[in-house]
């Protein structure tokens, strides 16, 4: 599975950006989809995972009620909606699979993209 990001970018606090993930591969609607992050010098974070139907869901604190993630897997496509961003969410956010089951860990997760750089300015 190959994961490439796109939507990343600059915005001012309040606002909204959406985040896509294109998959390629045979097996992205059988795959478990997360979204993690990484600010400068900070510890990577779990975001937001979506197991492979959409019907399991789960979010960091830090962002619930904020971001939605979701999936079109006739796309091959993952999504997470940012909304009410704040200069906290400033960080590189990757999109990451696993064959297994949704989790917040990252160890959890085979496949990851190169990321895309959030920036929030206050």
């Amino acid at each position: 599975v190959q994961l490439v990001e796109s939507g990343g970018g600059l915005v001012q606090a309040g606002g909204s950006l959406r985040l896509s993930c294109a998959a390629s591969g045979p097996t992205f609607d059988r795959s478990a989809m997360a979204w993690f992050r990484q600010a400068p010098g900070k510890e990577r974070e779990f975001v937001a995972a979506i197991n492979y139907s959409g019907g399991t869901i789960y979010y960091g604190d830090s962002v619930k009620g904020r971001f939605t993630i979701s999936r079109d897997n006739a796309k091959s496509t993952l999504y997470l909606q940012m909304n009410s961003l704040k200069p906290e969410d400033t960080a590189v956010y990757f999109c990451v699979a696993s064959r297994g089951i949704p989790t917040r860990v990252e160890a959890g997760y085979e496949y990851w993209g190169q990321g895309t750089q959030v920036t929030v300015s206050s």
